[in-house]
């Protein structure tokens, strides 16, 4: 079991009542999300599809690997990484 920073974008930050930053202990980034999910009500709803994938908007990194480009939710995480969560921005005219 690791100890890891999540960094919580500005837009999720009313459900974790204003933190910037969660330590969380897990393997996953899966079982990261759903310890948060468990710790902050309707944070799960907010970054993944059916419970089961990272919404298509929202990126997430493991320091600086996209989960995306290695094992999705199963990407292992090592004592003292840190997570982002970035939901995409778009906009422009």
């Amino acid at each position: 079991m690791s100890s890891v920073t999540v960094k919580i974008p500005t837009p999720l930050r009313p459900i974790t009542s204003g933190q910037s930053e969660v330590k969380v202990e897990g393997a996953t980034v899966g079982e990261i999300l759903r310890t948060l999910d468990s710790q902050f009500k309707g944070f799960g709803e907010r970054v993944l599809e059916d419970g089961k994938n990272v919404k298509r908007f929202i990126n997430i990194f493991v320091n600086e690997d996209n989960i995306r480009d290695k094992k999705e939710l199963d990407t292992e995480v090592r004592n003292g990484d840190t997570i982002s969560i970035l939901p995409s921005i778009a906009g422009g005219g």
